[in-house]
């Protein structure tokens, strides 16, 4: 195997292990002492190693269905990007909410370096607001536009 197919491996490896099955050892294993992850919906838009796994475990929690499916990946260097897909079923508290029973899809994209087999960095954009919206957190933009009338 190549770098590139090598730190492909790394970050699907990491999806499917810790992410998508939960397995907090994987992520010890595979997470830098020092990892970072920048993302959006993050306080302060940034994340450490046990801020990000504890981010995780509440997701496992509130949709123990949850499931990311990676669509397209590239590799380039230390850099691995994906496009995927992240599904589930609203089935405990999140975020303050109590369960809703309804189901979400949403895409993102994350791009991962990655160093003598170590995740370094992440760089994530999910569609949160999308989630959101289809598990009637928060108001579609029609609902809001029949709100105000």
């Amino acid at each position: 195997m190549g770098q590139t197919e090598d730190t492909k491996a790394v970050v699907r490896r990491f999806i499917d292990e810790f992410v998508n099955e939960g397995d907090e050892s994987v992520a010890n294993e595979l997470l830098a002492p020092n990892y970072v992850r920048y993302d959006p919906d993050a306080p302060g838009g940034v994340q450490e190693a046990d801020e990000f796994k504890a981010m995780i475990d509440m997701f496992g929690t509130a949709f123990p269905d949850g499931d990311v499916h990676i669509e397209e990946m590239i590799s380039e260097g230390d850099l691995v990007v994906f496009r995927g897909k992240e599904r589930g079923t609203h089935e405990g508290e999140f975020m303050g909410h109590e369960p809703t029973g309804e189901t979400f899809e949403i895409t993102g994209l994350a791009m991962h370096r990655v160093e003598d087999g170590l995740i370094k960095e992440t760089w994530a954009n999910w569609d949160m607001l999308g989630m959101l919206q289809q598990l009637g957190i928060v108001p579609l933009p029609d609902e809001l536009t029949e709100m105000a009338e």
